[in-house]
């Protein structure tokens, strides 16, 4: 497809080398990796995730997302994930579009886009969809901005707001709403992930999280295992470990004090439970990561 040709050609003539590449225009993030990466966990933000050329596979809980050109991926919730890329070369490198999503845009579109006909999306807060020609020519138009920076400010708003009206009226409509919807139990859900995200490093029960978003801890267990494809334990490990593997990578703190910083009492406990969710021991898995920097990238 022609369009999704320019699309790969502006991203890669913009994104020099491989990473995360911030552009002027606000919310839009560039992504190129060159090789296949290791399995990186992350926390996906609410965003549009749109893949023009190779392909990556992001794993929520028991589910796995699989990208490829022209393929986009939705995120309605933070949420823990573990993501990597599975078909990219230097000559052919794996390219990407990630919008996040400004929820004022977002609910003022939702006001006046009608919900697309058919039943009820499920309330997974993540899921992978082929982009229509609609879709994919409002992205085209927002990128072709990154040329023409004195159209930008008054394009790019109106773009933006295309590539949205194109999710809420598509098979993700329902879905996107989630996001600006403060009623039932999705949006109690949403508040559970926000109270976890929050308070991961603290000792917590179901029953007080139910209380916290009002709801029954059955009813939480539930309706947060079909949005999030985990409970709310495995969510808060997820978070822990994260942070734990950043604290160690970033700021260069040992197994034991990184285990007491995101809430653990036993550094054997944390170590099997590293071990089980990376792969590989903490202080292997962090010499690894320093020793490959360009197979970290985080897809």
């Amino acid at each position: 497809m022609e369009t999704l040709k320019e699309i790969s050609a502006i991203i890669a003539g913009y994104v020099s080398k491989d990473g995360f590449q911030a552009t002027p225009i606000e919310r839009v993030t560039l992504v190129r990796s060159s090789t296949v990466t290791m399995p990186m966990p992350n926390v996906y933000r609410p965003q549009l995730c749109l893949v023009a050329q190779g392909q990556k596979e992001v794993t929520l809980g028991d589910r796995v997302f699989r990208y490829a050109p022209g393929r986009y991926g939705v995120v309605t919730y933070d949420l823990p994930a573990v993501g990597h890329v599975v078909q990219a070369t230097p000559d052919k490198p794996y390219l990407c579009l990630n919008l996040d999503f400004d929820p004022v845009m977002l609910g003022d579109l939702a006001s006046r886009v009608p919900p697309p006909p058919g039943a009820p999306s499920p309330p997974i807060g993540k899921t992978v969809s082929d982009a229509g020609a609609g879709l994919l020519d409002a992205a085209l138009r927002l990128l072709r901005l990154l040329d023409d920076p004195a159209a930008l400010p008054v394009l790019g708003p109106l773009a933006e707001q295309e590539i949205l009206y194109h999710l809420l009226a598509g098979p993700d409509g329902a879905r996107m709403r989630h996001i600006t919807s403060g009623q039932g139990r999705v949006a109690q859900v949403g508040r559970a992930i926000a109270w976890i995200g929050k308070n991961f490093r603290e000792r917590f029960s179901i029953e007080r999280l139910a209380t916290e978003v009002g709801m029954s801890p059955s009813s939480l267990h539930e309706h947060f295992r079909a949005v999030t494809a985990m409970t709310p334990l495995q969510f808060q490990k997820q978070l822990r470990l994260q942070d734990a593997r950043s604290l160690m990578l970033v700021q260069d703190i040992d197994v034991a004090t990184a285990a007491l910083s995101v809430g653990y009492e036993s550094s054997s406990q944390f170590s099997r439970e590293y071990r089980r969710h990376f792969g590989e021991p903490p202080a292997r898995d962090i010499a690894r990561l320093r020793a490959s920097p360009d197979l970290a990238v985080v897809a």
